[in-house]
C-alpha cells in the first residue's frame, strides 16, 4: 500500500528502536519522512536505508530537549520536503530512570521531563500550523508504567502520564481543526530490552505477557502508528492504544 504518498512524517527518536522502525515503515508507504534524533550517524544511515529503497528521507539531528532546536528542526523540515502532516513523538532518554519517587535526583527528573513532556509538547506546538492547515495526525507515547505506577520508575512514569495527559486535552482542542491526536503505550523488544535480556527481573517481565512475547518495533508497533496516521483512524481522537500483548487490559480509559 502507499497511503501516505505525498505525505510528510516526522518521527523522533528515528535513529533506532521504535522510531527508525516507524520511519522505515512510513518510507515504504510513500511518506518523505524526516528522521529526527540526537545521533547524526544512526539518523543517516536510517536515511541510506530509505533512499536505497527508493523513498525519500532527510536526517535532522536535534536535542529534544531544547527547545529552540526543535522550533528550528520543524523549520528545516517545512523548507526541504515541505509542512509536517504526521508528527510521531517517541524521543524520551530514558536512561538512568530507575529511582523510587522519594530517590529520584532533581537532574534525573528535569531530563526524563524535558526529553519527553517538554520535547512532545514543544514538537506539537512548533508543527501546530502544519497540522491545521493539513488536518494532520499526531501520535504520542506513553507508557503502561505510568498507568499502573511501576516502581521504581518515577520520573520516567510521571512523564509519559504528563503526555497522556496532553494528548487527551490536545486531542479536544484540536478536533475543531480535524487533527487528531492519539497515543501508544507500547512493550517492544528494543535495544536496551534486547541487552537486559538476560537478567532474571526483565526474563520475569517479559515471561509475564500474555501473548509470551515483547513485540517487535517494525511488525507489532509500527502497524499501530501507521493506522493512527492514517485515514482509517479519523474518527479516532484522545485515545491510549495499549501495543503490549495485553499486559495492560482495558488500561487506556
Amino acid at each position: 500500500m502507499q497511503r501516505f504518498t505525498g505525505k510528510v512524517a516526522l518521527v523522533t527518536g528515528a535513529g533506532r528502536g521504535i522510531g527508525r522502525a516507524c520511519a522505515l515503515a512510513f518510507a515504504a508507504e510513500g511518506a518523505r519522512v524526516a528522521l529526527v534524533g540526537r545521533t547524526a550517524a544512526s539518523l543517516e544511515s536510517g536515511v541510506a536505508e530509505i533512499v536505497a529503497a527508493g523513498g525519500q528521507a532527510l536526517a535532522v539531528p536535534c536535542d529534544v530537549a531544547s527547545r529552540d532546536q526543535i522550533y528550528a528542526a520543524v523549520e528545516r523540515i517545512a523548507a526541504e520536503l515541505g509542512p509536517v502532516d504526521i508528527l510521531v513523538n517517541n524521543a524520551h532518554d530514558t536512561s538512568d530512570s530507575q529511582y523510587s519517587f522519594l530517590r529520584t535526583p532533581d537532574d534525573v527528573l528535569d531530563r526524563l521531563m524535558n526529553t519527553g513532556f517538554h520535547a512532545t509538547v514543544h514538537f506539537m506546538r512548533a508543527c501546530f500550523p502544519h497540522l491545521k492547515a493539513n488536518q494532520g495526525k499526531v501520535i504520542n507515547f506513553g507508557s503502561g508504567a505510568g498507568i499502573g505506577g511501576f516502581s521504581p520508575y518515577f520520573a520516567y512514569a510521571a512523564a509519559k502520564e504528563a503526555i497522556r495527559a496532553t494528548t487527551r486535552v490536545a486531542a479536544r482542542e484540536w478536533a475543531k481543526y480535524k487533527i487528531n491526536v492519539n497515543v501508544v503505550c507500547p512493550i517492544a523488544m528494543t535495544d536496551a530490552l534486547t541487552e537486559a535480556e538476560g537478567d532474571a527481573e526483565v526474563a520475569d517481565f517479559i515471561a509475564a505477557i500474555p501473548l509470551g512475547y515483547a513485540g517487535s518495533p517494525q511488525e507489532d508497533v509500527a502497524p499501530v502508528v501507521l493506522f493512527l496516521a492514517s485515514p482509517e483512524s479519523r474518527y479516532m481522537t484522545g485515545h491510549t492504544l495499549m501495543v503490549d500483548g495485553g499486559s495492560m487490559i482495558d488500561a487506556g480509559r
